[in-house]
């Protein structure tokens, strides 16, 4: 374990973020960031965490969507990344590229189709794993989700897939700009234990990287995520950035308080699914929110649940508007109900959304 014995590492990393948010558009006034407790949230302003960028309105993880997300106003992006066969780090939500690429177009790639176990569940596809980062840089992004984002379907072809370092280099330039200084990344690393069987150490290549780039230390701009408590793990034990323990309903053991009391040993934060965070009853609307968020606080995690998106689709019954699934329903409604439950940052595909319903939020707190 890597983590500062004065202070645990969300205190520098809290305090980066409300800089970043001060600096896109002034929040009320606060002093510095409380320590977590009994519910009582670490952070002055929530976070906008823009999850593959802004993924409603771009292809997904292209540096259209990243770009756009930071005009949007978010305080943290978020790329997910997967290796190539000669060790490159690349930002696609999976390793599995036709439902993000033009690959299954390409008859220069056709033999590549294949289908592997990722994860205990058979997978058929392109892996980015089968192609070397040359063959995988002529591919092009296409929207993921066309049914429900069909105005992202003009943009299909248009972009590369980007590498971790084209990111990083986004960042910086990002940075030096006084709107944007202080935002940071906060990359996913998807199945390490995966990749790790077929020799591809993410974790090892990402923080050789980083060590390169010196953003290694606890005061990084770089948050690194992992479904994967041992590669959450591994991270925390090859560089000081602060970790976040993403958990999915399918892992509820984290979310006790023994759960969380061992999470807190390598990581700074949990990234929970909405759900485990704020239920949803059967009128649709919210339930009672659970204890994670003040039994998080009390172990010094900050907690940034996933994932809010705008449209019906995605929306709780109680909160759509229609019976279009494209249109948007009363997302403010719901992203002001997520808010109110003392979460330190959101996950959302709409940064612009998140943004004015936090905007509104902290208004309304006073």
């Amino acid at each position: 374990m890597r983590r500062s014995a004065t202070a645990p590492k969300w205190i520098a990393l809290t305090t980066g973020l409300i800089s970043a948010a001060a600096l896109i558009a002034p929040a009320p006034a606060a002093a510095e960031p409380v320590r977590p407790g009994d519910g009582e949230r670490a952070t002055d302003a929530p976070w906008v965490i823009a999850h593959r960028g802004a993924s409603a309105y771009r292809p997904e993880h292209t540096m259209a969507a990243y770009r756009l997300a930071l005009r949007q106003g978010a305080d943290v992006i978020e790329p997910d990344l997967v290796p190539t066969s000669d060790g490159h780090l690349v930002a696609r939500h999976e390793n599995e590229l036709s439902g993000t690429t033009d690959v299954a177009e390409r008859p220069e790639f056709a033999d590549r189709k294949t289908t592997k176990v990722i994860d205990g569940k058979e997978v058929t596809g392109w892996f980015s794993e089968d192609f070397t980062l040359k063959e995988l840089r002529t591919l092009r992004a296409v929207e993921r989700i066309p049914d429900i984002r069909p105005r992202n379907t003009r943009y299909d072809g248009k972009y590369k897939v980007p590498t971790w370092e084209e990111v990083v280099s986004f960042w910086k330039k990002a940075d030096r700009h006084p709107k944007y200084a202080g935002v940071k990344l906060i990359p996913e690393l998807k199945h390490g234990a995966y990749f790790d069987s077929i020799g591809l150490d993410t974790e090892r290549i990402l923080a050789e990287s980083l060590a390169e780039h010196g953003l290694d230390g606890e005061d990084s701009p770089v948050i690194v995520q992992s479904f994967e408590p041992d590669s959450a793990r591994e991270v925390d034990s090859l560089v000081d950035v602060p970790v976040v323990q993403l958990i999915s309903p399918s892992q509820p053991e984290l979310t006790t308080p023994e759960g969380l009391d061992g999470v807190a040993e390598y990581a700074d934060a949990i990234g929970p699914d909405m759900r485990l965070v704020l239920p949803i009853g059967e009128d649709g609307l919210p339930a009672e929110p659970t204890p994670l968020v003040g039994d998080a606080h009390d172990r010094d995690l900050l907690v940034t649940p996933y994932t809010l998106r705008s449209e019906n689709a995605f929306l709780p019954e109680g909160y759509r508007k229609g019976d279009d699934p494209s249109a948007y329903g009363d997302h403010l409604s719901y992203y002001t109900d997520v808010l109110e439950t003392g979460v330190d940052g959101v996950f959302s595909d709409s940064p612009d959304h998140l943004r004015e319903a936090r905007d509104r939020y902290l208004e309304n707190q006073g």
